[in-house]
């Protein structure tokens, strides 16, 4: 029979484990790649990005070409929406390019293009990629060439790797006179990416432009900002022009990359772009479809509790920290050794505290007990059977929980309200229960009972009541596979239980 019972328990030991490394490895890929986390009511930023592109006709075929974002790891598409009355919209996949034709038109033209973004990142240069070609030298003049190598001699000066050292000796504050005479008078942004790259070529360093702008909430008509690409050790590194500071800055998404024009216009002149930026805020577990789906995980993720709807999802997030707390009542009655009235009658009790709030609902629980025992030994006296007496009780505790709900809407008393939400059938059980234990074990034994019973419930309901824990058994329903485990391995246990240590210390002296 040991040599059974140890190697049921072996079995069920290797289950637990088998399930612990199971839900660890859900839990993480939860995480990391559905964007789950462990608090309840986390939020995502998405960000509603608007280009308004303006223009006037020239009479000829119109044809707009836009540089659009793609899904990266620096962030993730949720919607595109394109709104140009009359136009044929397509677009070039390959090239991330937005294709709008018409035929020729005479007023002033306004096309909008929306784009939702969300999981904005930092990539920092940390996907590897394949080396690009060699770049092509500047065409220089003698004069121009040697200034540009004494640039970068004096460049080497400065802190940081080549990229930084260059962009810093151009920023620099006073700027060295060698600068002052290698830039142009009036120096813009263009003007100062094309510099950069040129002397990056020289030290045989392959560069690209990058457009974009920073996602800020309430900014409207923004410009897109031009930003440095650069290829060292294996992967492409973005700079800032002005502070040579590595990394994309927080919320910075790029919109171009390359030598591409950000936007092109046939047919037209004087086109203008304009960026608005909108955040709004939703559900993380919201996006979660979403980031499946891009991880083609979609059939995964429909065949899921968190796909069906939310009233259902509401309805499971409850069922899901039931089997906590029925290991709860498993640890109490088992390994402690506490004697309640009823298995699992203190998890009907904790719900009903959930539902009433804590202390409404052990007035209206002890009301309903002392009336209710009342009662009960006044009908013992009668000597009826043993159906009709509970469903006399049963009435009883009707008629208490009626009595209750009107004193407490005559009152404006929520206490009173609360007995409404306490199970009937229960109730009566505990009532009839305890009378019986009070007659065949004494009056003590049987406050014994309740009391624990009440040990019981308070403990389940600490634990259901609490949003972090709900959230967590629901968002990582593997765990009740390590529940179901844990509660059967406890079914092995044959040791005394802990309540039980000193009723049996005089054998231990012995």
């Amino acid at each position: 029979m040991l040599k059974k019972i140890a190697s049921v328990r072996g079995i069920l030991s290797l289950f637990l484990l088998l399930s612990m490394a199971y839900a660890g490895y859900c839990i993480y890929y939860k995480v990391r790649y559905w964007g789950f986390h462990f608090t309840p009511r986390q939020s995502a930023d998405v960000w509603s990005i608007e280009a308004h592109i303006s223009f006037e006709p020239t009479g000829e075929p119109i044809k707009v070409s836009l540089t659009t974002p793609r899904s990266s790891d620096a962030f993730k598409i949720l919607e595109e929406n394109t709104v140009a009355e009359g136009y044929k919209v397509s677009k070039n996949k390959t090239a991330s390019r937005l294709i709008l034709s018409s035929p020729a038109r005479e007023e002033p033209q306004d096309i909008y293009y929306k784009i939702l973004l969300f999981d904005n990142n930092d990539s920092r240069g940390k996907i590897r990629s394949a080396a690009p070609a060699a770049p092509t030298p500047p065409v220089f003049d003698e004069q121009r060439l040697a200034a540009a190598r004494q640039l970068l001699n004096l460049a080497q000066k400065q802190e940081g790797d080549a990229v930084t050292q260059i962009i810093r000796l151009l920023n620099e504050e006073p700027l060295h006179p060698a600068v002052q005479s290698y830039l142009p008078v009036k120096t813009t942004q263009k003007i100062m990416v094309e510099i950069i790259t040129d002397l990056l070529a020289l030290k045989k360093i392959p560069s690209r432009t990058a457009r974009g702008f920073l996602l800020q909430e309430s900014k409207k008509s923004l410009s897109p900002d031009l930003m440095i690409e650069a290829y060292l050790n294996g992967s492409w590194r973005i700079y800032d022009i002005k502070t040579g500071k590595k990394g994309i800055p927080d919320n910075f998404v790029l919109f171009q990359r390359g030598g591409q024009s950000l936007i092109d216009v046939e047919g037209g002149e004087n086109s203008v772009i304009k960026f608005s930026v909108l955040k709004s805020i939703t559900s993380s577990m919201n996006l979660a479809g979403k980031r499946a789906k891009l991880l083609n995980q979609e059939n995964l993720f429909r065949y899921s509790i968190y796909n069906l709807p939310l009233a259902q999802q509401n309805t499971l997030k409850w069922l899901s920290i039931f089997p906590l707390a029925i290991l709860i009542i498993v640890l109490m009655r088992n390994v402690i050794g506490l004697q309640t009235m009823g298995t699992f009658t203190p998890m009907l009790l904790a719900m009903s505290l959930v539902k009433t709030g804590f202390w409404p609902g052990m007035l209206c629980f002890a009301i309903i007990m002392t009336l209710g025992l009342l009662i009960r030994f006044v009908m013992s006296k009668f000597n009826l059977l043993l159906v009709p007496r509970i469903s006399a009780v049963v009435i009883f505790v009707i008629l208490i929980m009626q009595s209750l709900t009107i004193v407490g809407y005559q009152l404006d008393f929520n206490i009173a309200q609360s007995a409404v939400f306490f199970p009937i059938i229960i109730m009566a059980w505990i009532i009839e229960r305890a009378s019986i234990t009070w007659e065949e074990d004494g009056a003590l034994n049987a406050g014994r009972e309740i009391l624990f019973s009440l040990i019981v419930a308070v403990a389940t309901y600490f634990v259901i009541s609490s949003e972090y824990i709900r959230h967590i058994m629901f968002a990582f329903n593997e765990l009740n596979l390590v529940v179901l485990f844990a509660v059967m391995l406890l079914g092995t246990y044959t040791g005394y239980r802990l309540m039980e240590l000193k009723r049996f210390r005089p054998l231990v002296k012995s």
